[in-house]
């Protein structure tokens, strides 16, 4: 896609046209963030990537709600995770539905460190046309892939796992929108590589899911619905291989860096339990180590 065409594109066509737009939508969060003088991160290309399609569905507001802490709380885990694990080894990160992430370009990570990002062919290109001129700070990969492809996506795997000793990956935003058979398959492709030993996701409760379904615009609901929380929470990954090494709460994040509205504090003084995160309306970003 031409950066230039795009706000014309936004005025003719569906906000949300597929679920790699929800990439510009999130970027949005990530360039308010940076724009506060106490951001807890800091992305000064999200605003270029967001672009004006982004910004249409951030103020579409098509999960009728306030979802901009959610996002920087899940941004913020997600980063302490991938530095915490560097810290103990990993050499390769392997970012699948990377969409608009620029965490190579932002973060400080260790120039020998290899990142490989997988994506649909539209949306690598779109941010390789926003980024030319940047730099990122690691070795960078982009592999263009549909990744519901399994026997491509497998080869992919192979490629990578070659290249590291420890592999982590992440897929942020990515298994909400999978079915439970789908999300069970790429878990038992990802415990096959030898290399691969963390797997950094995020996901719901049944109990959140059922809320957002009901706040969903319509639009969000024709071209990327949310389908995989499941009941067992994330002990449905342990028959797959992966073990859950660190889960954190969305709210209690969010409520740690100080992005959490008054209203839901109380509820981040609530105990929680493995039971409590499949009951109540919860969402976490977790660590898996493999068995």
């Amino acid at each position: 896609m031409n950066p230039a065409k795009e706000p014309s594109a936004v005025q003719s066509e569906p906000l949300i046209r597929n679920i790699s737009d929800t990439a510009r939508w999130v970027a949005v969060y990530r360039a308010r963030e940076t724009e506060r003088v106490d951001a807890v991160f800091r992305d000064p290309f999200a605003r270029r990537l967001a672009g004006g399609r982004g910004e249409q569905i951030a103020k579409s507001n098509p999960l009728r709600g306030d979802v901009s802490w959610p996002m920087v709380a899940r941004t913020y885990a997600i980063d302490e995770m991938i530095l915490a694990e560097i810290e103990q080894g990993t050499d390769a990160v392997i970012n699948l539905a990377a969409g608009l992430d620029a965490r190579p370009y932002r973060m400080r990570l260790p120039p020998s460190l290899l990142w490989a990002e997988v994506d649909l062919p539209e949306i690598l290109s779109y941010k390789e046309g926003i980024l030319r001129d940047e730099k990122p700070v690691c070795r960078l990969e982009r592999i263009r892939l549909d990744l519901s492809n399994a026997p491509a996506r497998t080869e992919v795997f192979d490629h990578l796992s070659g290249q590291a000793k420890k592999v982590l990956i992440i897929t942020e935003g990515l298994v909400t929108y999978l079915s439970r058979e789908e999300v069970a398959r790429l878990a038992q492709d990802l415990a096959v590589p030898a290399s691969f030993h963390s797997w950094i996701l995020d996901m719901p409760s049944p109990a959140l899911l059922r809320r957002l379904k009901q706040r969903m615009a319509s639009n969000l609901k024709e071209t990327a619905p949310f389908k995989f929380a499941p009941e067992e929470g994330t002990n449905f990954f342990v028959s797959y291989g992966w073990i859950p090494k660190d889960v954190r709460s969305v709210l209690k994040t969010a409520a740690h860096i100080k992005r959490l509205p008054l209203y839901l504090l109380p509820f981040s003084w609530l105990p929680e339990t493995e039971a409590s995160r499949r009951t109540r309306q919860w969402s976490g970003v977790c660590l898996f180590t493999k068995r």
